[in-house]
């Protein structure tokens, strides 16, 4: 069974901009990885080469943070799996923003990464505060439905089924398998379609 995921608490970090893909997130030549170890350090890379210094992922006042705070259809773009692997692998627990791409949110969920919505008022108040106060704790509460910034509190949303699995620890879908290994093989044994030497 996965860890339950009820709350993220730590810093926050917002990256402004509405329609940021996949290829922002993790470059294409990064893609070339046997496995994802190492892709956090090259989050955003182009942009934070562009950016020389004052991308958030860059900043130091950031670093540390739990947190992404995002605007409207993040993630959008090619169906990497990368992207949000690069993004939790570079410290973010749950991501907080108007609206997402609907791959790179079962991308999310598949790896214990909550993304939730909100208005776009309140995601950009959000935003506000962090840059105001970089160092404030923020709590995403995936049982009341908030996010808690200080004297801030907003309302998030998320499906029943993705919290569900969230909250109880069944997000993980391979490692439920693996742990349910000798189940899988007793079953396999009775069904007439499958040899058992080969499961």
């Amino acid at each position: 069974m996965s860890s339950e995921i009820k709350t993220v608490t730590g810093r926050g970090i917002p990256v402004r901009g509405n329609d940021i893909d996949t290829d922002r997130i993790i470059p294409a030549r990064f893609l070339r990885c046997v496995s994802f170890d190492g892709l956090g350090e090259h989050a955003f890379a182009d942009d934070r080469s562009a950016s020389k210094g004052e991308h958030p992922f860059d900043r130091p006042e950031y670093r540390e943070a739990k947190v992404l705070v995002v605007n409207g259809n993040f993630g959008c773009g090619s169906s990497r799996e990368h992207a949000p692997q690069a993004i939790a692998r570079w410290g973010i627990e749950a991501i907080v923003g108007e609206s997402f791409a609907e791959i790179f949110f079962g991308n999310c969920v598949a790896i214990g990464v909550p993304c939730l919505t909100a208005d776009t008022q309140s995601v950009e108040q959000l935003q506000d505060t962090i840059a105001a106060n970089p160092h404030l704790e923020l709590t995403v509460d995936l049982e009341a439905m908030q996010v808690r910034a200080g004297n801030l509190t907003i309302s998030v949303t998320l499906p029943d089924g993705p919290r569900n699995m969230l909250t109880t620890g069944t997000w993980d879908t391979c490692g439920q398998l693996v742990t349910q290994a000798e189940e899988i093989r007793a079953t396999a044994t009775k069904l007439p379609y499958v040899s058992w030497q080969t499961v």
